[in-house]
């Protein structure tokens, strides 16, 4: 074949068949390797198959608030050194107040990492949806005003349950006048099926899309227990979420960011359910952006 040819061949291909410009950077959530040091946590990480590693920076975490500014840079250069990306990580953040913001800020820019996940702001008795979203904007932005000083991007994560912003219109509310530069969503398909339904969550995802940053990838059912409904954690692939669509529309957008994989049901921190779930991780990314 000529090169001509080639070139007219490909160009006759339906667009679906054609390769995506981007692919999202895969990360294992580090609090699901909380057992092990950051050199042995890039290791084991490249050993399984990421690309990358979604950092827990907060109590208790990966690295500790009150030495941030120390081991920051340290556990990155460690997990690095392994060939792979430290693309963004997780925080207890959720206002400019924090003694720990202004250094987890610095450590990042140090570190070269622009993404970071802000903390929860748990719903309180009495107080309406729109009162919290006011006191919870200033909070942001506050923290906002902040991180934008050092060029970083934050990212809202959806939870279920008793917090402000299980549902992303609570979100919306906070950063509809905020630049995507400075914030966004780290979107998670799982919390939002949980809360959303039967088409609940197509109506989320299609809202954070725009401006997605970062989402947390987990599995789940409802079950029920003693009488009452739960939602039960699984492994991917054996619950409610309907990846093939999640993933063809992050691939119809382009998407290219971290994909943080959260394995919250009992057994999930071991190395052989770890691997297992990236490998189905693996086969939806590869089928949605081929």
């Amino acid at each position: 074949m000529t090169r001509r040819d080639f070139v007219m061949a490909t160009a006759a291909l339906p667009l679906a068949a054609q390769p995506a410009k981007v692919k999202p950077v895969l990360c294992i959530f580090s609090k699901h390797m909380s057992e092990f040091q950051w050199d042995e946590l890039g290791a084991k990480a490249k050993e399984v198959g990421f690309d990358g590693v979604d950092l827990t920076v907060r109590p208790k975490g990966h690295v500790l608030p009150e030495r941030v500014a120390e081991d920051l840079p340290k556990a990155v250069d460690a997990i690095r050194k392994h060939g792979l990306s430290v693309p963004m990580i997780t925080t207890d953040l959720k206002d400019a107040s924090d003694p720990a913001a202004k250094p987890t800020f610095e450590a990042m820019k140090k570190a070269g990492i622009s993404l970071y996940k802000v903390g929860y702001w748990t719903a309180k008795k009495g107080q309406g949806v729109m009162a919290a979203a006011q006191e919870n904007k200033r909070k942001l932005d506050g923290l906002l005003t902040l991180s934008k000083q050092y060029g970083l991007t934050a990212g809202l994560h959806n939870h279920s349950g008793p917090y402000f912003g299980c549902a992303v219109w609570d979100y919306r509310e906070l950063i509809k006048d905020v630049s995507p530069r400075d914030a966004g969503y780290y979107f998670d398909p799982g919390h939002a099926t949980v809360e959303g339904g039967l088409n609940g969550w197509r109506v989320s995802l299609d809202l954070v899309l725009p401006r997605l940053k970062m989402s947390a990838i987990k599995d789940f059912y409802w079950e029920k227990s003693n009488g009452q409904w739960k939602n039960h954690w699984c492994p991917l692939g054996e619950g409610m979420v309907n990846w093939q669509a999640v993933f063809a529309e992050y691939a119809k957008a382009e998407f290219g960011g971290p994909l943080s994989l959260h394995l919250e049901y009992p057994g999930g921190d071991d190395l052989p359910s770890i691997r297992k779930d990236l490998e189905y991780m693996k086969k939806q990314v590869s089928a949605a952006y081929a």
